[in-house]
């Protein structure tokens, strides 16, 4: 197949393109194309072509999705940044905005996609110590679960062309990278520990279940609708701080009070303090994923090597 995919040079889309780019045809959506080029390996080059494009503005780098089989769009402004009215309103836009354009870009197409993956996020449902969360759950009311809803509202319209559409809703992506990345020097440096009160909600899933998962859906023609991206036995953040000392070798004891948290993330560390727990009921039911990381401590043995 065809594939464009947006984002494709960030955490999961660099490990998203190594996997299809062997079997299949990558069109790298990209702002920055020398850079994007230089991210992947020299024997994958010949299976990938660079289109330079602006998330948030339409252009002639819409008419690049004629012709492709189908989209993955994955692309977003980083929440792990600090937080003023200025970032927040780029984290929204360039979701809301950049899923209007691939929609825009594919319903315009003279040769259509036949489908389009949407990234998401468990951010849609809001955050609570004590709720449980499925895909039937309803949206949050906080400024995340907005930006959320914005953008699948986005990503729905691409069936009016009648493309099929996949919706993941991802948790917090454990890999070599990420907010993995940020937990390990403490913890190196035995100064590990929880974040916050320690008994907030952390819904996981390993990237490589992830990258599975997105495949899936793309070689699958069946399966289409909203499905949550986590592994099944999400952990407090305490038993999260206590698996990654234990897999390090590492006490787990100095925790990161909130406010400190506050000052470094502003309004963004409320992702963190206040987390939310979610179950894959509609991944493991409808599409039979069987997650090759479904518990926390293989996952982070996998990772921490």
């Amino acid at each position: 197949m065809k594939i464009a995919i947006t984002g494709a040079t960030g955490f999961v889309g660099k490990e998203l393109v190594k996997k299809l780019a062997v079997n299949h045809q990558i069109v790298v959506l990209t702002r920055n194309v020398d850079k994007a080029r230089s991210i992947f390996p020299n024997n994958l080059q010949s299976n990938l072509e660079y289109v330079s494009y602006t998330p948030k503005q339409s252009g002639d780098w819409q008419k690049q999705l004629s012709g492709c089989d189908g989209v993955v769009n994955l692309a977003g402004a980083p929440i792990g940044e600090r937080w003023n009215p200025s970032y927040k309103q780029e984290i929204f836009d360039s979701r809301q905005l950049g899923t209007r354009n691939i929609v825009e870009g594919i319903k315009s197409s003279a040769q259509k996609p036949s489908f389009l993956i949407n990234a998401s996020a468990i951010g849609f449902y809001g955050t609570s110590e004590t709720a449980t969360y499925t895909e039937i759950s309803p949206a949050g009311d906080d400024f995340l679960a907005k930006v959320c809803v914005a953008w699948e509202e986005e990503a729905q319209k691409v069936k009016e062309a009648d493309v099929r559409l996949v919706i993941f809703r991802f948790g917090i992506v454990l890999g070599d990278g990420g907010a993995l990345a940020k937990m390990i020097p403490p913890f190196k440096m035995f100064a590990g520990g929880p974040i916050g009160e320690g008994k907030q909600w952390f819904s996981w899933i390993h990237i490589d279940d992830l990258v599975n998962l997105l495949v899936r859906a793309i070689e699958d023609s069946n399966i289409s609708g909203t499905f949550n991206a986590t592994a099944p036995y999400p952990v407090t953040m305490n038993q999260l701080c206590d698996t990654l000392g234990k897999v390090m070798n590492r006490p787990s004891w100095l925790p990161v009070p909130s406010f400190a948290l506050e000052l470094l993330l502003g309004d963004g560390a409320k992702v963190v303090l206040e987390g939310q727990k979610v179950l894959p009921e509609k991944t493991s039911e409808e599409i039979g994923y069987n997650f090759q990381y479904s518990e926390l401590q293989p996952a982070l043995k996998d990772i921490v090597k």
